[in-house]
């Protein structure tokens, strides 16, 4: 087992176990999934829509983008996947992808088989039940996204999701306020659906307001509470319904 496998899988095992209850057995055996290690560029695209593929991908460095695109060539960035996230869990049960993925920074891939997946699903009901839960979770932030491109304004956009990523980039449900975040104008652009004019007034709106500063690739948030206030930020949707006084788990017959 290489260095980059132990830290890739415990950092998605961190991530399930955020929001759901495992055993030892259990988290072992996520830990023990095969994988190829797969090293890409910045902006390379490694999944394309439609694409059938035996594996899912799971971050293990960099920051990764679901996309889909038009035919005209423009394209809509529908997810940031960070360390920890397995970007295609979904492909384990529809290995034909309903987005594209592309590395948006220089970034390291692992690719789970999806036989080996849906094996340790069948062997153990509490994972499965577990990676539903982060399928779901998923699920969750790209209604939030769709709510954010299609009702909010340009500067609650960019609060909406500099206070998301700071949730996500941080520990124990608390937020970081500070993080790498190297994504490049046009990507953000993507993201927000906003041209690049409106990315730049927005930004200076968010930084002359005391609220949050993008510098070199880092987000800099001065006042959480006036950024959560202006980005109409609810974190509940990034939280589990399991607590882990209140494990709640299914078992097998």
């Amino acid at each position: 087992m290489t260095s980059s496998k132990i830290t890739g899988l415990h950092h998605f095992l961190s991530r399930i176990t955020a929001r759901s209850v495992l055993s030892t057995k259990e988290k072992d055996a996520i830990l023990t999934l095969p994988a190829q290690t797969v090293t890409l560029k910045a902006k390379r695209d490694f999944v394309q829509e439609k694409e059938e593929t035996s594996y899912c991908c799971l971050v293990d460095s960099g920051l990764v983008g679901r996309f889909g695109q038009l035919e005209n060539g423009t394209r809509q960035i529908t997810a940031f996947h960070i360390p920890g996230d397995m970007a295609d869990l979904h492909a384990a049960v529809r290995p034909i992808g309903t987005g594209g993925l592309q590395a948006l920074t220089n970034a390291t891939v692992m690719r789970i088989p999806r036989d080996a997946i849906r094996t340790l699903m069948a062997r153990y009901p509490a994972v499965a039940e577990a990676f539903w839960r982060d399928c779901m979770l998923d699920a969750a932030v790209l209604t939030q996204w769709v709510m954010n491109v299609g009702r909010r304004d340009a500067p609650t956009r960019l609060a909406h999701m500099f206070c998301e990523m700071a949730l996500r980039y941080g520990h124990d449900r608390q937020a970081r306020r500070e993080y790498a975040f190297p994504v490049t104008q046009e990507q953000l652009g993507e993201a927000v659906a906003l041209t690049g004019v409106h990315i730049n007034r927005s930004l200076k709106s968010l930084r002359d307001s005391g609220l949050v500063t993008v510098k070199k690739g880092v987000v800099h948030i001065h006042s959480w509470s006036k950024l959560v206030r202006v980005g109409e930020f609810d974190p509940t949707y990034l939280m589990a319904n399991t607590e882990p006084d209140r494990p709640t788990r299914l078992l097998a017959a």
